[in-house]
């Protein structure tokens, strides 16, 4: 309870207060995402190339953020081309087995995590300056979907979801989780101007499709593994890509159909 309560304020802190804070909240959420994430496949003998991985992901959301924020030209972002390329030669050198799982295992770490905390800043700069408004709203609708989807399946749930990966989510959670959602965006809508009333339902919409399929991808691949939680940093609450796995998934379908539509 206390390290929820705690991590919610720095997060509402992080966004709120400045760019420069989010900046280093998400940046410090991408390194240590991929951390996790490399760290928990090597339970089956996998090496990734870490150090490269940090280094690319990092270099990516860093580019991102200063190319939204126009402090760097766009084409910074080729520099990850020939960084990514590297992987597949430094694998050489480092004479480990099965060369092909450890350079197919760096990049997805890097993809999974940083590709959408990079694309998150596209949320973050959608009219040209910062605002915390998107990303807060992001946040609080994706807690709305979680919270709505445990009220209502602990009082109403009977039918599985997906129980070959999930047995505890069921439809009724589902859908209450989808109501409060959508309900939440509605109400934001009135506060949090700078998108509008559609894009705003959208929003909620999108978490609640794509945020439980983030969860149940997160579940899928640690049960592949044999793993309960991805990680030990949150005490009780297990490892970061447990707390994030819905934001994840849900901010490409978010950020596409926002500067779609």
């Amino acid at each position: 309870m206390i390290v929820g309560v705690l991590g919610a304020a720095v997060f509402i802190g992080g966004i709120w207060y400045s760019e420069w804070t989010y900046f280093l909240l998400f940046l410090g959420l991408t390194l240590l995402g991929i951390s996790e994430f490399y760290n928990l496949v090597r339970v089956q003998g996998i090496k990734p190339n870490k150090p490269l991985g940090l280094i690319l992901g990092g270099m990516f959301f860093v580019s991102m953020f200063l190319v939204q924020k126009e402090s760097m030209p766009g084409e910074v972002l080729y520099l990850s081309l020939p960084v990514l390329f590297l992987t597949l030669i430094l694998e050489m050198y480092r004479k480990k087995a099965q060369p092909f799982t450890n350079i197919a295992f760096t990049i997805t770490g890097v993809a999974y995590v940083a590709g959408p905390f990079g694309l998150l800043n596209l949320l973050g700069y959608l009219h040209g300056e910062y605002s915390w408004q998107p990303i807060l709203g992001l946040m609080l609708l994706i807690w709305a979907a979680d919270t709505g989807a445990y009220i209502f399946g602990k009082s109403f749930g009977k039918h599985k979801l997906f129980e070959r990966i999930s047995p505890g989510k069921t439809w009724e959670g589902w859908g209450g989780g989808t109501l409060l959602a959508v309900l939440v965006g509605y109400g934001m809508s009135f506060s949090f101007v700078d998108l509008q009333l559609y894009q705003w339902v959208g929003m909620a919409v999108i978490v609640a499709v794509f945020g439980v399929l983030g969860d149940l991808t997160e579940s899928m691949l640690k049960r592949s593994l044999g793993v309960k939680d991805s990680g030990t940093l949150l005490p009780g609450h297990g490892g970061l890509l447990d707390r994030f796995d819905s934001l994840l998934m849900a901010i490409p379908f978010i950020v596409t159909f926002l500067e779609i539509f």
